[in-house]
């Protein structure tokens, strides 16, 4: 049964998240929109080991499946077709993975899924490191970011991985990016997904208060930020062809959003206009995809 609205709850207190971390969040809001009717599969992450599998607290009141970090896509695959074998059509098969589980160590288990189309909804949450295991860099990491593993002598230098279009170039029925402080457009994709047969990919920024080194009060503020200053665009995508834009940001300039985080505290003169005109040239891309789409009549013919 899906959840009739967010006031029920599949995620209780009691876990061991930092205070101000966004990721139980994200999941809450998940897990809420989705129902009873569900299991989860969970791999390495600060999910799943923070939360998920710390004996004896168990806070999720859904079923739930623990895999090692590189195996999510295969896992839920599995999950999947043991559902079907029962006739089971109802049930939705959810992972929950970090960025290390789906940028890096998860993406070849997630690409199979995808390309064969199996029938399940992937989030991803994207604190934009290792943070569980020290705050090493990912491929999720924001040119000139500070992590443990890039040094203020030596940011980080290589763009972040555009997760996203690698998703939607597989062509799966529906790819979108959610965002905890827009809770009703959250949950209408997540029920929008629900209803969906084939592979569902969905992409959270998670703000983290010890790896991006801000004010634990300022998660859920960080969020929008990131959508008004284009940093992380609200938008769908059905059939990889598809573009749909779900919020209009009001263009706040992208240093409202990183002022906050003592990780860009290091950025270097030219710096910050840099990161403001990568962002402008992503948002003048994703803009132009939207435009063909709706010329088109609603499709983007490759």
């Amino acid at each position: 049964m899906i959840a009739k609205d967010l006031r029920e709850e599949y995620l209780f207190s009691g876990h061991g998240a930092c205070p101000g971390c966004a990721m139980p969040l994200i999941a809450r809001q998940a897990f809420s929109a989705l129902g009873q009717n569900t299991i989860v599969v969970i791999t390495a992450s600060c999910f799943g080991t923070i939360i998920s599998t710390f004996y004896p607290i168990a806070p999720i009141k859904l079923a739930a499946y623990s895999t090692p970090f590189a195996s999510a896509g295969a896992a839920a695959s599995g999950v999947r077709a043991a559902l079907d074998m029962k006739g089971d059509a109802a049930t939705a098969v959810l992972v929950v993975a970090g960025d290390g589980g789906t940028f890096d160590i998860g993406l070849q288990a997630l690409s199979a899924a995808a390309e064969r189309n199996d029938d399940m909804i992937f989030l991803c949450y994207d604190n934009e490191a290792y943070m569980n295991t020290g705050i090493q860099r990912s491929s999720a990491t924001p040119w000139g970011s500070w992590t443990t593993t890039t040094p203020p002598t030596n940011l980080k230098d290589q763009p972040k991985k555009d997760i996203v279009q690698i998703m939607v170039a597989h062509r799966v029925p529906y790819v979108a990016t959610v965002s905890l402080a827009y809770p009703e457009d959250f949950a209408r994709k997540v029920r929008k997904a629900r209803e969906i047969r084939g592979f569902k990919f969905f992409y959270a920024l998670s703000p983290c208060p010890v790896g991006w080194r801000f004010s634990s009060e300022l998660s859920v503020s960080l969020a929008r930020l990131a959508v008004q200053t284009k940093v992380f665009p609200l938008y769908e995508v059905e059939n990889g062809s598809r573009y749909i834009l779900n919020e209009v940001p009001e263009m706040v300039p992208v240093n409202e959003y990183l002022r906050h985080q003592g990780r860009y505290s290091f950025l270097r003169e030219g710096d910050m206009e840099r990161i403001q005109a990568d962002v402008d040239r992503e948002w003048t891309r994703l803009t132009r995809q939207i435009e063909r789409a709706e010329e088109l009549g609603g499709e983007l013919n490759f």
